[in-house]
């Protein structure tokens, strides 16, 4: 019991949970048929190992301990002001996820960030596993701008953690192959993010590549004139991924960690 109650128990709960449940759904409601299936998975899911094992190492006390760091001296907006305790977990989950709204548009318009963020990208089909399909190297400069955001906002480390396990969740939530009714999807998108909305987003296009970057809130693209509302071959028709990339075979785990590193 107190292993689910503790911080890393609580986000490894949280993420094979939503990971489980939403392979569930997409199964039974799927919105694609994936030719390569889950043939990719062993590739996506080694990324996701690779990943937090680099983090571990490089940067143990991650966001957390920025948070428990900043509240301890004092340190950041929030530790400066009287907006209360709601007021304030509100307050750093929205400026958390427009700044990763930022940060996402970043990813794409710096060429060298892009070769880190177009591991992302390359994957030829679109699902759950593909929400946590990262390099290393871009999960590593993620944290530490979400360290750095955590630092000057002052975040309290119970909304870095709420914000966290909502951003790994939302990613597995919006990127999964789920089909949802028209309509429930057009009243979801109101506010968040949805599968639908967000496979915009992996089209083959360069014009819908890059739109709808949000990962949780669908205010931020409507807000930033980046929001394209469905895709222009239709969401069956239209090819996923990056025209370099449409090899037609599953990526393995050394192909997803050389693609930086490629000219294209």
């Amino acid at each position: 019991m107190e292993w689910i109650t503790s911080e890393a128990g609580i986000r490894l709960t949280g993420f094979v949970g939503i990971l489980v449940v939403m392979a569930a759904l997409q199964a039974a409601f799927p919105r694609r048929h994936l030719r390569l299936g889950y043939r990719r998975w062993s590739g996506n899911l080694g990324l996701v190992v690779v990943d937090a094992v680099i983090l571990r190492l490089l940067l143990p006390a991650g966001a957390m301990g920025v948070a428990l760091w900043a509240e301890q001296a004092g340190f950041g907006l929030f530790n400066r002001l009287d907006i209360g305790a709601t007021g304030t977990l509100i307050a750093s989950l929205l400026l958390l996820d427009m700044i990763i709204y930022w940060q996402h548009r970043m990813f794409h318009a710096v060429p060298l960030l892009w070769r880190l963020h177009r591991v992302h990208h390359a994957d030829q089909e679109i699902d759950v596993s593909t929400g946590l399909r990262f390099h290393p190297l871009e999960i590593l400069l993620s944290m530490l701008i979400k360290m750095g955001a955590v630092a000057l906002l002052g975040v309290p480390a119970l909304a870095v953690l709420a914000f966290e396990v909502l951003l790994n969740g939302m990613a597995m939530f919006n990127h999964s192959n789920l089909r949802l009714p028209p309509g429930l999807d057009g009243l979801m998108r109101r506010l968040i993010v949805t599968p639908d909305m967000h496979r915009v987003h992996h089209s083959v296009l360069a014009r819908e590549t890059n739109s709808n970057y949000g990962f949780n809130l669908s205010l931020w693209d409507r807000l930033f004139g980046s929001y394209v509302p469905q895709p222009e071959k239709g969401h069956d028709a239209m090819t996923i991924g990056l025209p370099p990339y449409q090899s037609g075979r599953p990526d393995t785990l050394r192909d997803l960690l050389a693609i930086p590193f490629r000219r294209t």
